[in-house]
């Protein structure tokens, strides 16, 4: 065998071995990646580089987590300005999945909808009612000047009516003394529905105006005299001169008449 052959030999050998070992290597990584097992990290520059890729790489998250946030931040302030606006008669759920927050904001929206509405309803009623007493009360004060009204229209109505019937019951009232000639007053006002003041005043009247003539006893009686029949009295004094009461009672009894008339009608006839 010669030098050359050995050499050939010796090379082919070499690289059977080196291609086992390189086979073998690759089988082991798959292993170890396929076990979870982490690789070997590479050591990169000095112990200040390392320290500075991580600091950089936690910037880097803290600052993707701020963007996150503050996008979030963004998008609920957008959802607030939403719902700011007039809210529609109902509140309509979107569709498809929605999420506990937005959830839970349209459920606040809804209730402080009700809420407000039923604030507007009770001042709506509040309102009414109070409209409701000020027409009553206005239309109370207006019913009672309009019977003030009627009232003194009926009283003046009553007043024409009345003045003629008054003159009539006072003429019967003043021919019934003078044909009773001796009335009780107390009978006197029973007959014309008067009270006893009232029969009293007016015969008082009477006699001050000089329509009635008499004189009312401590019996409550009023006996009528007439205007001939005083001047009898006055005539019999004046022809007597001096006369005592005594005899000017005895004489009256001949110069006054106390019969009433109808009897005096019916005896004479």
């Amino acid at each position: 065998m010669t030098d050359v052959t050995v050499y050939m030999v010796l090379a082919t050998v070499v690289a059977v071995i080196l291609g086992a070992l390189a086979f073998f290597q690759r089988g082991r990584g798959k292993e170890e990646k396929e076990g979870g097992a982490p690789a070997p990290r590479p050591r990169i520059g000095n112990e200040g580089g390392r320290a500075a890729v991580g600091n950089r790489a936690v910037a880097n998250r803290n600052a993707r987590a701020r963007m996150r946030a503050a996008a979030r931040r963004r998008d609920d302030s957008d959802v607030e300005e939403e719902d700011e606006p007039e809210i529609e008669s109902e509140i309509a759920l979107p569709e498809g999945k929605i999420g506990k927050k937005k959830l839970a904001k349209l459920q606040a929206k809804a209730e402080r909808r009700a809420t407000r509405e039923a604030e507007e309803e009770a001042k709506r009623l509040e309102q009414e009612e109070k409209e409701r007493e000020e027409r009553r009360i206005r239309e109370h004060e207006e019913y009672l000047k309009m019977k003030v009204t009627f009232e003194v229209e009926e009283e003046g109505f009553d007043d024409n009516v009345d003045e003629t019937k008054e003159k009539d019951l006072v003429a019967q009232f003043l021919q019934f003394i003078q044909d009773e000639k001796v009335v009780v007053l107390e009978e006197l006002a029973a007959r014309f529905s008067l009270k006893t003041k009232d029969a009293i005043d007016r015969v008082t009247d009477l006699q001050k105006n000089g329509t009635l003539t008499g004189v009312i006893d401590d019996r409550g009686k009023f006996i009528y005299i007439s205007q001939e029949e005083l001047q009898d009295v006055v005539k019999f004094i004046k022809q007597r001169g001096r006369i005592s009461i005594s005899e000017l009672a005895e004489s009256s009894n001949k110069l006054i008449t106390l019969t009433p008339v109808n009897r005096e009608t019916s005896c004479a006839s």
